[in-house]
């Protein structure tokens, strides 16, 4: 009899512990999960402290852990699950602006935009492509025919609106930053789905309302109106034809940024020395470039009449020797930004004269006197900057302004 009771005294107490202790259970799973994972120290040393609280304070603690982790996931505006609707609705609306956009590029180059099409470019299921036309179309944005989709006015308006801020962005890039040039279009897809029309009209305002982009697509006004298409591809041209390049495109980023590292940009001329089905070769700025005809493919050029090609090559400045003396006569139009804004501030305008002082012993930096001020330019820096002989600095403006189309 006394063995059964000591037993059921001593099962009593593990017992009611047991039951008291039940809210450590749970608000040790929530430290668990909340506990923040860069801190060094384990949440082991936190559950031991809360263990040895009173049943009491560990319920209160518990309460107020619930409630705390209800409003981190419930709240209407910052909780995580408000959070993720926002992030969801924004990942919805953003492939209905890139589906239209598509729709446009489609409508501008004169090809037909399908559900196929649309899987590719926006890389996503034919099944997925199917469910954002049909929500496109009852929005009254896109509408099916018997062979393709086809914007509606409002449709068409929606993605001009989206093409603006795109083009406008990466024209404030290459002009107001030293962001790559590899990197423009990449950040112009982020930026066109959070600037609104009020903001890309101040932006454009900033600018001088450009007309084009850095690869030559034409800027959308905020009225809609749009250039027509210009020029032909590069492998149109035979041998021996001048051309002045109009447009790059800028997809896919790693063919734009192959076409980018040879020195290629809008403006730029150049003549076509030969051409087959295996590559096509270039003078480009007086130096041999060859393309593979997929990658020609992608720029666009105008073929140029007698009076407005390159009348000779011009030295770049990185060519001057130590000593020689040159005059500025443009800076490539590849050298954009800050970059350009620095050249002009260190002097370096059309018509300055420039001495070369002296190579580092690496080669790079070079030292040039600018206006009685030592400067030191790096040789890719230099190979932007177009120069003549002192002596032939004479030619009339109108022959420096054709040659290279490169006018600073």
């Amino acid at each position: 009899m006394l063995r059964t009771e000591g037993r059921a005294r001593n099962d009593s107490t593990p017992s009611g512990a047991r039951n008291n202790r039940a809210p450590f259970f749970g608000l040790s799973a929530v430290i668990l999960v909340l506990y923040p994972r860069s801190q060094a120290e384990p949440p082991i040393i936190s559950i031991v402290v809360l263990y040895t609280m009173t049943p009491t304070l560990a319920f209160v603690i518990s309460l107020i852990a619930a409630v705390i982790l209800a409003v981190v996931v419930f709240h209407p505006r910052a909780g995580l699950i408000a959070r993720w609707k926002r992030g969801n609705a924004d990942r919805t609306r953003s492939s209905a602006e890139d589906a239209l956009k598509h729709a446009y590029d489609c409508e501008y180059r004169g090809v037909a935009c399908t559900i196929e099409s649309i899987a590719g470019s926006l890389a996503m299921s034919t099944d997925a492509a199917a469910r954002l036309a049909t929500r496109l179309d009852a929005m009254g944005l896109l509408r099916p025919d018997q062979t393709a989709l086809r914007l509606s006015p409002e449709g068409r308006a929606y993605a001009l609106r989206v093409v603006r801020i795109h083009r406008l962005w990466e024209r404030y890039l290459a002009d107001e930053t030293s962001v790559r040039e590899v990197d423009w279009h990449r950040q112009a897809e982020e930026q066109e789905h959070r600037m609104t029309a009020a903001e890309a009209d101040v932006l454009a305002a900033q600018l001088g309302n450009p007309q084009f982009d850095p690869h030559g697509d034409p800027i959308p006004t905020a009225g809609g109106d749009v250039p027509e298409q210009r020029g032909v591809p590069l492998t149109s041209l035979h041998q021996g034809e001048f051309a002045g390049v109009l447009h790059i495109e800028d997809e896919p980023r790693e063919v734009f940024a192959q076409i980018a590292a040879l020195g290629f940009y809008p403006g730029m001329q150049l003549q076509v020395l030969e051409t087959n089905v295996e590559r096509m070769r270039f003078d480009v700025n007086g130096e041999d470039v060859v393309l593979a005809p997929l990658l020609a493919r992608t720029i666009t050029v105008a073929p140029l009449a007698e009076e407005r090609r390159m009348q000779s090559p011009l030295a770049t400045l990185a060519t001057a020797r130590p000593g020689e003396e040159v005059q500025v006569a443009s800076i490539s139009r590849a050298c954009r930004g800050q970059q350009r804004r620095r050249m002009m501030d260190l002097g370096i305008v059309p018509g300055t004269t420039v001495v070369a002082e002296m190579e580092s012993f690496s080669g790079d930096p070079i030292a040039y006197r600018v206006r009685g001020t030592l400067v030191a330019l790096r040789r890719e820096q230099a190979e932007q900057i177009f120069v003549r002989p002192v002596e032939t600095a004479g030619k009339s403006p109108d022959v420096q302004e054709h040659v290279h189309g490169d006018p600073a």
